[in-house]
Order: C-alpha cells, then structure tokens, then sequence
C-alpha cells in the first residue's frame, strides 16, 4: 500500500535512480523527471504529496520547480537538493516555501527521516483543510471572506477541543446557533446529544421543567416522571439561547449545575450529577445586565469563559456576495445569477435582521421571480429604498390615527388613546419583524415576556 506520492526531479541519472529505489523501497509512489521542464510538465498533470528537487539543472532549476508547485499545489512539500557550496542557495529556497534541504551526499537514514517528516506534515496539513472544509459547510449562513468571519472559522476547532463553556453574542439573525453546532460537530462530544433552548421563548415555569424535568406529583398535570434537558444531553452540549431573558431563580439553579455538575428535579429529593458543556448566546450586554441587576454576575463569569463575537452583516458587507453564493448552491439555484447592480444594492441595504434577513429576502426571490439573472428591479423594494426594521418608529406616525380629532365638552379618553397607541406598535413590530416576537420585543424595547403579555392583553395572535 502506497504511503505518499513523491515527485523526485534530478538531472543525474545515477542519483535519480537511486531516490527511485530506496523510496520505493519505503512504500512510497514514485515518479521521475529528468529535468525542470519535465518536472513542470508533470506537476500540471498530477498533484504529489512530496517533491524532491535538485536546484542547478538543465531546462529549469529547482527555483522554478519550487514556484510551481507553489501555484499549482501550495500544500506539497518540496524538498530541495542542493551540492556542497550551494547550501545558502538552499536556505534561500526554504524562504520561498520549501519545506527543508538535503546535501550531497546524502545518508540513506537521513534521507528517510526527512521525508518522513515531510509527509507528516503534509498529512497534517491536509487533515487541517479538511476541518477548515468541514466549518464552512457548517458555517453555510455565516461563512465569508471578511477577516472577522476567517478569525472566527479558524478559531473554531480550537473552541471545540476545550471543555470550556462558550458565550456567543452577536444580534439576532447573525447565526449564533450555527456557530454552536459547529463547535459540538468538531468537539470529541458530537456522538452525543446537541440540544437547543430559547429561554425567552417559553414561560418561567415550563423553562424549569424543561431544563430540570420534575417529578411525579410535584404539581398539578405532573402524572409522570419527566427527564429533563440537562439530563437528556449528558456527555453532550446544551445550548441555551437568548440567556439574557432567563428568570433570575432559574439563573441561581443553573449556576449552581456550573459549579458541581448536579440538580434536582422539580419535587425532586436526589441530586442528579450530569457531564454537560454549555453554549449560551444572547443579543444582551450581559455585563451591563449584571451591572444593572438584572443578570447574575457570577453566572455571567461562569458564562463567559470564552467570548464568541459574532458581527453583524452591516459590519462585514464584503461578505454579502459570498453568502449569496451559498444560498443559491444550498438551494440548488447556482444558475441564478446577480447583475453587479443587484449585489450594489443588497450591498447597500443595512440588514438590522442580517443573515436571516438576507435569507429570506432571497427566499422572496427565488419564489416570485422565474428569472435566472436578477437585476437591480427585481430586488424588492424595502431594499432598494433602504427601509429597515430596525429604524426606529417615528413618534407621530403612531398617532396619525387620531389626527383631525376634536375636543367635545366631556373631553377624550387619554387611557383609550394609549392603549390604542400600544396596540398599533405591537401590531406594527411584529409586521416588521416578519411575525418574530422576540425580534419584535427587541424592536420596541421591551422583553419577550413583556410583549408576550401585551399580546394577550390586546388578544394579539
């Protein structure tokens, strides 16, 4: 079984035989040039883990062997050899990219323990691109060219060899919880359950339960034992998003699952010991909610042991071309293609509800447009004209409605104006949030439960 493809380009045929042989001899496919232009030749038809190169030959020298193996496969090692008196030659070479030199004459042991080497860190090499590969398929709404995005894909498998807990912060729609995914498939725990919670999105008692399980009996309805989150992702990840908006009470039991690794059910009289990493997000400045009160400090440390920023799109435009790409090949739309006007003007939109914004807007249209090349017209409107959901409301127009009333005798119902006033933002945060109520509460202000209330209160569906 071949362990590596070497390339040996040597003008002396004695030497070059010899080469052949002895790493033949080592298990190694072997092929070989008699000159630079050969090698050159050979090296644009097939890709190698290693090369081997005289430097002074004949119809090219190993300077131009180097630079192209450099264009065409920058991974390949390139092992230069050089006569004495050249070494400095060598050196120099070793500065262009190749990987180290060999004199001659050569030691059979030394020889073998370079190229040895060598292919180690050619394998390395591939197996790091292979895991680069594997973030960006993962990364597909995330995955740009901007430095931000590069720093954040490579520091990636990093975070997913710790144990550490992760606090992943960024706005809504920047693809936080991609990002967790991406840290469990690459950590020593994707055998393991990957398991998601919005914590703004369910009322304080059913958060609980959901997280902890309780016991039979405990409450009313409780007919059964129920296991909870933390015990159905022991050995894996949990991650809890929107951590901002969990309820104070439960934020002390959770810190308290950080600190020793156990909890109780709800009714519950043993404690439960789990192996659970946690990735948390929020669209918060949890420093500033802990500073306010509002937030654990202690559990925000407990958190924040190793900060994940995600930017949002406004900030990183030069990405908006490339995640457009991927849409279209995520979709099997890739014959669709963009006038230069098309990407300057999604290029110019702010995207306040960014990458899911921009998904959806291409969602629009691909669904309303047959056509395979879109143009500046068939952007929507709300992007051309550069309205966004994120601006804040006018004050006045949301009192437009009551323009032209007069004042009778008896006067008017200052409450009935309010309330009115209140229900029409509701209505109209979550027209603009696309029927998010989470993104609508963060549009007004307010927290999820607070709009959730609100709802309820106008009998908003």
């Amino acid at each position: 079984m071949n362990q590596g493809k070497i390339l040996v380009v040597e003008d002396e045929k004695s030497m070059n035989d010899i080469l052949k042989l002895l790493l033949e001899g080592e298990g190694y496919d072997v092929i070989s040039a008699y000159d630079g232009r050969e090698g050159l030749e050979i090296l644009k038809k097939d890709i190698f883990d290693i090369v081997i190169t005289d430097i002074k030959m004949p119809l090219g020298s190993g300077h131009e062997i180097l630079k192209g193996v450099k264009e065409l496969s920058p991974e390949t090692m390139v092992l230069m050899i050089t006569a004495f008196g050249t070494t400095e030659d060598a050196i120099e070479a070793m500065k262009s990219g190749a990987y180290d030199y060999i004199n001659k004459p050569f030691k059979i042991d030394e020889i073998r323990l370079i190229v040895k080497n060598a292919l180690e860190r050619r394998l390395l090499s591939r197996e790091v691109k292979n895991l680069r590969s594997q973030v960006v398929f993962t990364f597909q709404k995330v995955a740009g060219k901007s430095k931000a995005i590069r720093d954040l894909l490579l520091s990636i498998p990093k975070v997913a060899e710790s144990s550490a807990n992760v606090l992943i912060t960024g706005e809504s729609g920047c693809g936080k919880e991609l990002i967790a995914r991406a840290i469990h498939n690459l950590s020593k725990r994707v055998a393991k359950e990957f398991i998601p919670i919005n914590c703004a999105a369910l009322p304080e008692g059913l958060l609980e339960s959901e997280l902890f399980g309780y016991m039979r009996g405990s409450f009313t309805g409780a007919n059964s034992n129920k296991t909870g989150l933390f015990e159905a992702a022991d050995g894996g990840i949990i991650f809890l998003d929107e951590i901002g908006d969990m309820p104070l009470n439960l934020q002390a039991k959770l810190l308290r699952v950080l600190e020793d690794g156990s909890f109780r059910r709800i009714g519950g009289t043993k404690d439960i010991t789990v192996d659970v990493r946690i990735i948390s997000a929020t669209n918060k400045i949890l420093k500033d909610e802990a500073a306010a009160g509002r937030f654990r400090a202690d559990l925000f440390y407990r958190l924040n042991v190793i900060p994940i920023h995600l930017p949002p799109l406004r900030d990183r435009k030069e990405d908006i071309p490339v995640l457009i790409d991927h849409y279209l090949d995520k979709n099997n739309a890739a014959h669709v293609k963009f006038t230069r006007g098309a990407i300057d003007v999604m290029m110019k939109y702010p995207w306040p509800g960014n990458v899911r914004e921009l998904e959806n807007t291409l969602d629009r249209l691909l669904t309303f447009t047959d056509k395979s090349v879109i143009t500046e017209e068939e952007i929507p409107e709300d992007i051309r004209s550069g309205q966004t959901v994120s601006q804040p409301v006018p004050c006045l127009e949301g009192v437009k409605f009551i323009e032209g009333v007069e004042f009778s005798e008896g006067g008017v119902s200052l409450d009935d104006i309010l309330m009115e006033t209140e229900k029409r933002y509701l209505l109209m945060a979550l027209e603009k949030a696309g029927g998010s109520k989470t993104d609508a509460a963060r549009l007004l202000n307010i927290s999820f439960r607070q709009f959730r209330h609100r709802l309820k209160k106008y009998g908003i569906n």
